[in-house]
């Protein structure tokens, strides 16, 4: 039997996550969807899928018929939002997938640690940033240890809703100490653009890695087996261009604020680009398809777990 879930927002990735439990789940099954406006595309669409719908928001999917079958709930509403959602989620015994910002529980980044919080009530995917770059933050770092590293995120705006923009301030934040605690980098930082550029663009990232050194063959064939783990579950996941490494000598050592001093070795800096699947959101809203993908992975492999262990 498949592990019954539920999602809270009905908004783009809220919807285009049903799609992917619908379409691509083996081990997953739609209980309900929930949202706050009852004229919203995503519970239309999900009637006509055949999938239950509440426009109550947290209390209404309490009150479904089907809410105590329902083992996993991912939440895709907005950071203050999740802090209630948590407290009675936690009430009812539920597993939660956040794809917010609120980073209640523990950070999940499916190819770097995605095996190691299975048995957490709260799970957070970080952000679509996040999701795309401490992959490759990661990747440099099991060859040669990270002292900084800067994360660089450019998504068309037309792909930040009004949650992403609501949120700004804790993608930044968040980001950033996952680059730390997920990515391994002594210290971390994140930028986020919203390009108004019209075709809209896909999702572009720039990663820069300052280490003390190692052998750049090594670390490029990290970031290699890196790409290809995180396409396993992302398709349109991909380097832009070859890796590239610059060797900073201590007369020409940086000066990074954010290390509180100046830095001498190897940098090295990674250009990302992020195409979209195109479930339900335009392919080039990569940004939102990396985070409803790695929420699936993620769920799949709790429910997986439990099935185990059952």
């Amino acid at each position: 039997m498949k592990t019954k879930v539920a999602i809270i927002g009905s908004g783009n990735i809220g919807t285009d996550l049903m799609i992917k439990v619908k379409r691509l789940s083996k081990t997953l099954e739609m209980a309900a969807l929930v949202g706050i406006d009852p004229q919203s595309d995503g519970l239309a669409r999900a009637e006509r899928l055949g999938v239950a719908t509440t426009s109550g928001g947290i209390d209404g999917l309490v009150s479904l018929p089907q809410f105590d079958d329902i083992a996993i709930v991912f939440d895709a509403t907005s950071a203050g939002a999740h802090k209630k959602h948590d407290e009675i989620l936690r009430a009812h015994g539920k597993r939660v997938i956040d794809l917010t910002p609120a980073a209640i529980g523990p950070y999940v980044v499916p190819p770097v640690n995605g095996a190691a919080h299975l048995d957490a009530q709260n799970v957070n995917m970080v952000t679509c940033g996040g999701q795309a770059t401490i992959p490759m933050v990661a990747a440099v770092g099991r060859v040669s240890p990270v002292i900084y590293g800067e994360i660089v995120a450019s998504i068309a705006s037309k792909s930040a809703g009004p949650g992403t923009r609501a949120n700004i301030d804790e993608f930044t934040e968040t980001t950033a100490k996952a680059i730390e605690v997920v990515g391994g980098a002594r210290r971390g930082k994140a930028v986020i653009i919203l390009n108004p550029a019209e075709p809209p663009l896909i999702m572009r990232d720039t990663v820069y890695c300052l280490c003390e050194g190692a052998e750049e063959a090594e670390i490029e064939a990290s970031i290699q087996d890196m790409v290809h783990e995180v396409k396993a579950y992302v398709p349109g996941y991909r380097l832009k261009q070859k890796v590239q490494f610059e060797r900073i000598t201590h007369n020409q050592r940086l000066h990074i604020p954010e290390m509180g001093g100046d830095f001498a070795g190897l940098k090295v800096t990674v250009f990302l680009e992020v195409e979209g699947a195109a479930h339900y959101l335009p392919a080039y809203a990569g940004n939102l398809d990396i985070m409803t993908s790695a929420a699936l992975r993620t769920a799949e492999r709790i429910a997986e777990r439990k099935r185990a262990a059952a």
